[in-house]
Formats: structure tokens, sequence, C-alpha cells
């Protein structure tokens, strides 16, 4: 089986409700994942905006949530579960806005694709406390078994 990660409250290429915005109630979406290759020793999650700011001329990946040593016993996570609590042993990274935990879409032009990114990882990470996308991406770049993405999009006011 190969990796997959889904959202009961959108598909792939859907538009993400409101609710998981900032023009609603910022919380994080409820996520499932599936396939976990032989060997898995924890998961990474990173959800970003390939398109910022303006999807028309992007200028860099805005990362809003990082979760890595995510242990391969989780199959979801339940909505809100950024501040309702992660799995024992998970851990934040920072996202753009500078602080840990969950920024939800809030592109300040156009329609946006939001990428979750879970990856399966031969290794539990050490030493990282809340690691950027780019110090998580160098840890990780010699223990990654497989890959998985799910795109959704948003647009302000509609």
């Amino acid at each position: 089986m190969t990796l997959v990660i889904t959202s009961p409250a959108y598909a792939a290429e859907a538009d993400i409700p409101a609710r998981y915005t900032c023009d609603g109630e910022d919380l994080s979406p409820p996520l499932a994942f599936a396939g976990l290759p032989a060997g898995t020793a924890s998961l990474v999650l990173i959800v970003e905006d390939p398109d910022a700011p303006d999807p028309a001329a992007p200028q860099r990946t805005w990362v809003h949530w990082i979760v890595y040593n995510i242990p391969p016993t989780t199959r979801a996570f339940a909505e809100n579960a950024a501040r309702r609590g992660l799995p024992p042993g998970a851990r934040i990274g920072r996202n753009d806005w500078g602080r840990s935990g969950y920024g939800g879409p809030c592109p300040p032009i156009g329609r946006h694709r939001y990428v979750h990114r879970l990856l399966a990882l031969d290794t539990l990470l050490t030493d990282l406390d809340s690691p950027t996308r780019t110090e998580l991406e160098q840890a990780v770049a010699a223990h990654v078994l497989e890959a998985a993405t799910l795109t959704a999009r948003y647009a302000r006011g509609g």
C-alpha cells in the first residue's frame, strides 16, 4: 500500500471550508493517514502555501503548520488537534508567522493552493526543538521512506 493523506473535511483539489481559515475559527483540519511503509519510525506533517503572496506571481512558500515525531501508530488528527492535543511524542515546529502551532489559510489575494505533506521517516528526530521548515527538511533528508500530499484550495471572500 502507498502512503496516503486525506481529510474528511475536504477532498483533494477542493476548497477548504472557512472554519479552518483565518476567516473562520482557524481550526486545524481533521486529517487521516494510511499506507505507512514498513520501518516507519515517525511521521512529519507540513502544511504550506506555495502561492504566497499572489498566485499570479508567487514569491515564496508560506508554512502554516509543522508537526514532527508523530508516532507511526497515529492514523488521524481530529479537528482542532493543534489546540486540543496532538498524539504523545509529537512535536511542533515554527510556522512562517514565527510561532508554533497551526495558522490557517489567510491569502492576501487570489485562490491559493495548500499542500499538506506527510513524510514517513525511518527515525525519530532529536535536538530540533521548534524547527523551521528548512531546519526540518535538512534533518529528514536522509530518512524519508515515502511521502504523500493532499492539495486543497482557498480564496478569501469566496
